[in-house]
Order: C-alpha cells, then sequence, then structure tokens
C-alpha cells in the first residue's frame, strides 16, 4: 500500500458526496490521540493498513479522505472516535439568588480545580474532558453533590459542533469531527447527520437535590 501523504478531500463536501455515490467506502478509525499525530500507521475497519504521512501541523477531521482509485471505485476515509465528555448543567440555577449562585460556582470551581480537570464554559453548562475513568469523575461529581447541577456524559462528536476550535483542542486534544476549518485547508458540512450512531452514554443524567 502506497504512503498516503494528503488530505484529498472529505466524505462531507458537496463535491466529494456526489462523486462518491454509490461507492464502497473503507472506514479508517482513529482514536483523538492517534489523530493528533501526522505519521502513523492505521488499520481500516476491513483489516486493511495504510501508512500516514502528513504535513507537520496538519489536523484530520472525521470523513477524511486518504485514499481514492477512481478505477477501482477503492475510497478509504478517517473515522475519529471520540471520547465522551462530562457536560454539567447549572441552568437550574439561574432563578436562584445571586449569593446561591456565586457560592454554588465557587464549589464546583473548587471541585474541578481540585482534580486539575481542564473545562469550557458555554452558556449555562460546563464540559469537561474524560481524564480519567468515567466512574472516577461521577463518583467525585456525587461526592460533592452540588444541589441543582445536574451531570452526564454526552459523545464527543455531539459536543463538537458547539465548539470554537481552541474549545476543540481543550477538550480533544486537536482531534475533531469536522466542525471548523483545519489546516489542511478546507471546510466541512456539520457532522452529526452522516456517522455511525455512537447513542447517549448517560449514567448520570439526573438534578440533585437536598
Amino acid at each position: 500500500m502506497e504512503i498516503c501523504t494528503r488530505i484529498l478531500g472529505n466524505l462531507h463536501d458537496p463535491e466529494w458526496k456526489e462523486r462518491l455515490d454509490g461507492l464502497d467506502i473503507e472506514y479508517i478509525p482513529l482514536d483523538q490521540w492517534t489523530a493528533q499525530k501526522s505519521r502513523f500507521l492505521a488499520v481500516s475497519d476491513r483489516g486493511t493498513e495504510y501508512p500516514i504521512a502528513l504535513q507537520r501541523q496538519s489536523q484530520v477531521v472525521d470523513g477524511d479522505i486518504v485514499f481514492y482509485d477512481a478505477e477501482k471505485g477503492h475510497v478509504a476515509a478517517l473515522r475519529l472516535e471520540l471520547n465522551p465528555v462530562l457536560v454539567l448543567d447549572l441552568s437550574s440555577l439561574v432563578t436562584e439568588s445571586p449569593e446561591t449562585i456565586i457560592r454554588r460556582s465557587l464549589e464546583l470551581g473548587h471541585a474541578i480545580g481540585n482534580q486539575h480537570w481542564p473545562a469550557v464554559v458555554k452558556g449555562t453548562k460546563i464540559y469537561v474532558p474524560l481524564t480519567v475513568d468515567k466512574k472516577v469523575m461521577l463518583s467525585v461529581m456525587d461526592t460533592h453533590h452540588l444541589e441543582g447541577v445536574s451531570y452526564e456524559f454526552q459523545p464527543g462528536r455531539e459536543v463538537i459542533p458547539y465548539m470554537a476550535p481552541h474549545e476543540i483542542r481543550r477538550l480533544f486534544g486537536g482531534a475533531s469531527h469536522g466542525s471548523h476549518e483545519h489546516a489542511h485547508g478546507h471546510d466541512h458540512a456539520h457532522p452529526h447527520d452522516h456517522h455511525h450512531d455512537h447513542g447517549h452514554d448517560h449514567p448520570h443524567g439526573h438534578h440533585h437535590e437536598q
């Protein structure tokens, strides 16, 4: 197999969607850590090895096409597998007194900061990347039992569309599902109408009350 040295396009680009219509697509699964590298040996869902050697600082996104043989109708594209994200919802606190909101925010900041967890704040929600075992993260939140703060794990692919590029890097270390323009220079459409369905993983989607 020849070395794949550049991204040819993306499955979600209109021109490629038309060109690949009816063709059988071979997918190359990548975890979010491998996706940060520019050189790696990947194995497709069919067991085919693909040596990847992109330009430095290239950032791949879900659906990127690394191999295309028009005569044989052979297409190979990347499929990124992002970790879930712990989403903390503080929306129920908006009707509380300013004192309660400040107190709860400080308590939550202490809980997250004490674990050295990075976080992204968007509106009334806080997004925390998976840094340790999910059970450990949930145990930490259960221990603090912050009234008015609900939390659940959501698939990374469902969180991506709401994030700016620098927030994506904070949550996923550079890997993304195509919600922004990436380093090798082409734009991609909204991702989550086109991929295999991971489903929600919501072990603790409840509100805590005292």
